[in-house]
């Protein structure tokens, strides 16, 4: 049978053939991050397919025989198993992200053969009455070759690659599996990693909230619009959308299980912007939010969504009998207290939270083991609290644009109402064995400012006091931007023009930095960079967050920071100037509010002509800004 593609892999790789099975079942369990058309598969009737069973369900002799071939062509006598040969064999039913099959189901076949070190595919449409069409057209196989000793190959077969159809989602088109496919495969097998993680959405229906994302996402993305917070508006509402979507189908599915009529309540912890409150309560769900800062998103929501301007300290004081789901949303010091407060709320309270920043009880969580990542183990701590606190615990993925997408839920306890005072007891003893001394204070860390790990939507001027959280030590309300924004400005410009200098000096005079003879300059790494400069600067830049990278990135007009190298940035140059096809040319009379730096300090001055450089040459070209001062960013969301 016809061979589309072939790739080897590398001669030293010592993960074959254990590696193209892990690699295989990615494709096959989680299609959807090589085809990002699909949400997911759903797989059912894993079982052996038997020559006859085979035969039977492809319900044509000359379908049959051809797939038969297929299956055992190309092998050894030697190779070549008896007749009653069964293989392993599942289905698996695509799930698009839009709904673009409204007639028929569209699943697939997997066969696989261990001794040949193939997986096969049989593609099949399935109607509402339960006929079944096979597509020939688009059988295909994966196969493992070992072409000599010590040399692999992955390679792709087509039944009938003439009759290959295409549609984009459940039919790929064959150089998409030459070209995309293939060397993922490759990769992976390569690699041969196993996650810490369990896959994602593996706790709900992937089909119904495929279904409920779509439908939230249409509904909601006029947010992005209108979103008045300084973050960004695209990554904050459509992972809110997302997060919403899976506590809505999670509760749906309570419900169907649970035989219950009535929404689930909630209240969110810490609910910074507000917007997954806002979604819940439109989608039919009471409950609030609170948060210690007011957001300027709040007044847009309307009065059905209750948003609380309050400090949240773990206390009696903050207790939900009457609520069924906590929520904590990227909580941060909050987060090892969700289980604790839900726990003490009621026995019927349940919760769920996505743990951020990697906060203990009592102020920073510090790592206990090295076999793990960081984030697994803080991970493996809060399932800790959970258990302790009584709550059988299960472990999530999100879909989520961020790095920290594991959540944990509460949803049931693993003892009896009437051991409620015993449980107390040892939720009690625990959380006391965490705080090493009374009043022991918070180590500060700047992990609001990344805007990958952290949302800031968490609660931050909590009071110390006599209650079950006494030793809670609180972040300032108002919290420090140290993003190297606030520097002095001749600290600033006086690293900008050492290093810069260094930089020019490396190519000044020999034509090897020259683009129509102007000094590009040389490159060091940032740890060069790191040696340019006296320990005093170090020490003050060691106290701001990303350091010396974030004081170079902030300063892009002179430099160019990429795979942890440092370059002149040359504004004539595309890829340099990080200028693209809808990026407009400075306009005749254009405001220019910063001036030139290439102007005042290159010895050559400005690459650019003064009328084609967004940046002033010279004071008779510099002009006051008319924009409004910033606001220290303590409404960042």
């Amino acid at each position: 049978m016809p061979k589309i593609s072939e790739i080897k892999f590398p001669r030293e790789c010592k993960t074959l053939p254990e590696g193209f099975w892990s690699a295989a079942d990615v494709w096959i369990k989680k299609p959807h991050v090589v085809n990002k058309r699909l949400c997911g598969v759903k797989e059912t009737e894993s079982k052996d397919v038997s020559r006859e069973d085979l035969r039977l369900m492809l319900d044509d002799p000359d379908l049959f025989q051809d797939v038969l071939f297929f299956l055992t062509c190309g092998v050894s006598a030697a190779q070549t198993h008896e007749n009653d040969q069964a293989w392993p064999s599942g289905v698996r039913t695509f799930i698009p992200k839009v709904n673009c099959y409204e007639t028929c189901l569209h699943k697939e076949v997997i066969l696989r053969d261990f001794s040949r070190q193939h997986v096969t595919f049989l593609p099949f449409e399935e109607d509402a009455g339960g006929k079944v069409s096979f597509k020939k057209g688009n059988i295909y196989k994966i196969q493992l070759c070992n072409q000599d000793c010590e040399e692999w190959a992955l390679e792709l077969h087509v039944l009938t690659p003439d009759a290959w159809f295409c549609d984009g989602v459940a039919y790929a088109k064959l150089p998409w599996l030459t070209s995309e496919l293939l060397p993922k495969l490759v990769r992976w097998a390569a690699e041969c990693k196993s996650s810490e993680f369990r896959s994602t959405l593996s706790l709900l229906p992937v089909e119904k909230y495929s279904l409920v994302y779509q439908q939230l996402k249409e509904k909601y993305k006029a947010m992005v619009k209108v979103w008045p917070e300084v973050t960004d508006p695209e990554k904050f509402v459509y992972e809110d959308v997302a997060i919403a979507t899976y506590l809505l189908v999670l509760w749906a599915e309570e419900r169907a299980e649970k035989g219950l009529t009535d929404r689930q309540s909630f209240v969110d912890l810490g609910c910074g912007n507000g917007l997954l409150v806002h979604i819940l309560a439109n989608e039919g769900h009471p409950g609030k939010g609170i948060d210690v800062r007011k957001r300027k998103i709040w007044d847009m929501y309307g009065p059905q969504t209750q948003l609380e301007e309050k400090a949240i300290t773990p206390s009696e004081s903050f207790l939900f009998p009457g609520t069924d789901w906590l929520i904590g949303n990227h909580s941060d010091e909050l987060t090892p207290w969700i289980p604790v407060i839900a726990s003490r709320s009621s026995h019927s309270c349940r919760y769920f939270v996505l743990p951020c920043c990697f906060f203990d009880f009592y102020g920073k969580y510090q790592r206990r083991q090295c076999k793990k990542s960081q984030y697994k183990e803080y991970i493996d701590f809060i399932t800790e609290v959970s258990q302790v606190c009584g709550f059988n615990t299960e472990e999530d993925c999100l879909r989520i644009p961020s790095t920290k997408r594991v959540c944990l839920v509460g949803k049931s306890r693993n003892y009896e109402p009437s051991d409620e005072a015993e449980s107390e007891l040892r939720r009690d003893r625990y959380i006391k064995s965490r705080q090493s001394a009374p009043g022991v204070a918070v180590q500060r860390s700047n992990v609001r400012n990344d805007g990958d790990c952290c949302h800031g939507n968490a609660d931050s001027d909590r009071t110390p006091g006599d209650t079950w959280g006494a030793g809670f030590q609180p972040r300032e309300k108002v919290e420090t931007v140290r993003n190297c924004a606030g520097l002095p400005r001749d600290f600033v410009d006086g690293v900008v023009l050492r290093v810069a200098n260094v930089l020019l000096g490396m190519t000044a005079g020999d034509g090897r930095g020259s683009c129509s003879d102007w000094n590009r300059g040389g490159s060091l790494s940032v740890g060069e960079v790191v040696g340019l400069l006296d320990q005093e600067t170090l020490q003050l830049l060691k106290k701001e967050c990303g350091g010396l990278q974030t004081l170079l990135k902030n300063n892009h007009q002179v430099f160019r920071v990429e795979g942890g190298r440092v370059y002149i940035r040359d504004w004539r140059d595309r890829k340099s100037s990080r200028v693209d096809a809808k990026r407009k040319p400075v306009a005749p009379g254009a405001l220019k509010t910063r001036p030139c730096w290439f102007h005042a300090h290159h010895a050559q001055g400005c690459p650019l002509q003064a009328e084609n450089c967004a940046f002033a040459h010279g004071p008779d070209d510099l002009r006051p800004s008319t924009k409004p001062l910033k606001k220290k960013r303590n409404d960042a969301v």
